[in-house]
């Protein structure tokens, strides 16, 4: 069901694309910091779990690079309150 999350920096989002749908995670990058500023997952792939695995997926991204995370978006907030394993990530 799901392929790779992908870290589009044309954009300044990381994308994640489910039968068609694109979600995305829009961020704006601050020297060794990344401020995650809204998700968006599409209606026709909502409640399947898509929006955790994009950010789980930007957030394994994130780690690999040496980046602190400010989570303004309320949904990657969200998700690293229910995921202690991420809040290392924290700036």
């Amino acid at each position: 069901m799901f392929v790779k999350v992908i870290d589009n920096r044309a954009e300044a989002e990381f994308e994640l694309t489910v039968e068609g749908h694109q979600a995305v995670a829009a961020y704006q990058l601050e020297g060794d910091t990344i401020v995650f500023t809204h998700t968006i997952v599409p209606g026709a792939i909502e409640g399947r779990g898509v929006g955790s695995r994009l950010i789980r997926g930007a957030l394994d991204l994130v780690r690999d690079r040496g980046l602190k995370v400010v989570p303004q978006c309320p949904f990657v907030r969200a998700y690293m309150d229910k995921h202690p394993e991420t809040r290392d990530l924290l700036a």
